[in-house]
């Protein structure tokens, strides 16, 4: 049981006063389909207004608590309003909020916390760009490789998520993702991912396939392929359906990079930061790229990205080779400084890398008994959970994935889905969750996928509160609907036998 002086969360998730969306989400649900535009997602995937977030959970404005298992899609590994970033956060506002690329004592600070925990040779031996986001930093280390092989062609993988704004959209392996821009594409050599449940090239038998394949890309003078400068990889796939590639992979993909005289780009944006049980995801196997990408948990929740690069790559830049007003913006960079020392003097990191083949081990315990999981995989609170319509076909099931996703949001339980057709919810908790909160989900979710196998169940109408504006007056309700998702019926909160909420720790 966590000690009461370790709880950061709300220690009576999951609750739920109002069927979600309570009346109030419903209100600014509607305010925000009235003004904003429909290309938003996540309020169709989970139709609440958040009004305070603690560790691993988040309470709605109509009183929920849910236990939060999205992290914000791996941007909150030390979890919400961690008080080590808040108060580093809080400090900084009493000094400079914006410095352009001046060395601030915030600055130097991450840049000192930064060099400590950088992967292999990198430690001690970097240069630093810093970005905004994730997409922006694989665009920029895609253009340091080019400049330095003074060369173009970026060998890139199906399944791959590098982003989707500008150019860097076109690394990105989805169509749908393409569609959105009207920037040209660049050199992008697309390469099945070594997935071993659903092989391509072999992958149920280890990288050679894959290696093979990449030697005939660039030995062949009729393989299509004109030049590479760099290969760009995710350790574990993020969007693409968190899987785990063969242990073989990175090790002989930085074995191929070395022999043809590539740049080995690695992007941990999601996978970084204990993540997956170490530092980074390229330390399981052994492996130092050229250019480490990193984003999201680097900035506990505040917009901050950073390339860091081999410092022998290049003698010198010209200056402005990357520009961006707000890179290195001091408050994201005292998050930053307080997100990496938390994560370098604690255990959390290794505690992640303990509890999760526990955690797989309970995920594939569910799997026995319900033949719509298919494949459960994962490395430390990175797990993916991919539903089937039957084992011997592997045929996706999206639809079943989300409803899953949504009779959890009816528990209590925030789950995302991911992979090409939505088929898999992603286990991305942040690293600081408590156990209870952990066993209280699992339940969630096996009572979840325990009443979808028991056959439809009627749909509930929540009823839909007034359109009011800003200062109460009502105006006409929005053209585009408020997201009410269909779910089960709700169950009271899973507690351990015995345990009431109000006996349980409170901060």
């Amino acid at each position: 049981m966590t000690d009461a002086a370790h709880w950061l969360s709300f220690p009576d998730a999951p609750r739920i006063l109002h069927p979600p969306p309570g009346p109030r989400s419903q209100e600014l649900l509607a305010e925000q389909a009235r003004w904003e535009t429909d290309a938003v997602g996540y309020p169709h995937y989970f139709p609440i207004a958040p009004k305070v977030a603690q560790g691993a959970t988040i309470e709605d404005v109509d009183g929920n608590r849910f236990i939060d298992w999205v992290s914000g899609i791996c941007v909150l590994n030390l979890g919400h309003r961690h008080p080590s970033v808040v108060r580093a956060v809080e400090e900084q506002t009493k000094a400079i909020w914006h410095a352009l690329e001046l060395p601030t004592e915030a600055r130097v600070r991450f840049l000192r916390e930064l060099e400590e925990v950088l992967p292999g040779s990198l430690r001690h031996h970097a240069r630093i760009f810093f970005s905004i986001t994730g997409g922006d930093a694989v665009e920029t280390a895609v253009n340091l490789a080019d400049h330095v092989q003074g060369k173009r062609g970026t060998i890139a993988f199906s399944g791959a998520y590098h982003g989707v704004h500008g150019g860097v959209v076109h690394l990105t392996s989805g169509r749908r993702y393409h569609a959105t821009t009207s920037f040209p594409s660049g050199a992008v050599i697309r390469v099945p991912y070594p997935d071993p449940y659903r092989p391509v090239l072999g992958a149920d038998h280890g990288a050679a396939g894959t290696i093979a394949y990449l030697e005939h890309l660039l030995n062949d003078p009729y393989s299509g392929v004109d030049s590479a400068s760099s290969v760009l990889v995710e350790p574990i796939l993020g969007e693409g359906g968190y899987v785990i590639p063969p242990d073989d992979f990175l090790p002989q993909l930085r074995e191929f990079c070395d022999r043809h005289g590539l740049l080995l780009i690695a992007d941990e944006v999601q996978t970084g930061l204990g993540r997956t049980g170490r530092m980074w995801a390229v330390e399981h196997a052994g492996v130092t790229p050229d250019i480490l990408v990193i984003a999201k948990t680097i900035g506990g929740g505040i917009p901050l990205a950073v390339v860091a690069y081999r410092d022998d790559l290049v003698r010198e830049l010209p200056r402005g080779f990357h520009l961006g007003t707000y890179r290195g913006n001091p408050l994201a960079l005292a998050a930053g400084a307080a997100t990496l020392r938390v994560l370098r003097e604690s255990d959390l990191v290794e505690r992640t890398r303990h509890r999760g083949p526990k955690l797989l081990d309970r995920f594939r315990g569910v799997a026995d008994r319900h033949p719509a999981i298919g494949d459960v995989r994962g490395r430390g609170f990175m797990v993916g959970v991919e539903f089937v319509r039957d084992r011997p076909s592997r045929q996706p099931w999206g639809d079943r994935a989300k409803a899953m996703r949504a009779a959890l949001l009816a528990r209590g339980v925030l789950m995302h889905t991911c992979g090409a057709w939505d088929q898999t919810l992603r286990f991305m908790a942040p690293l600081v969750l408590e156990d209870e909160l952990l066993e209280r989900g699992l339940a969630a979710f096996e009572d979840a996928i325990d009443s979808l196998e028991a056959g439809p169940e009627p749909p509930r109408a929540a009823a839909r509160a007034p359109h009011l504006s800003a200062v109460g007056e009502p105006h006409r309700p929005p053209e585009h609907a408020v997201p009410t998702p269909i779910v089960p019926p709700i169950p009271p909160p899973h507690l351990p036998e015995g345990e009431s909420p109000s006996a349980l720790p409170r901060r």
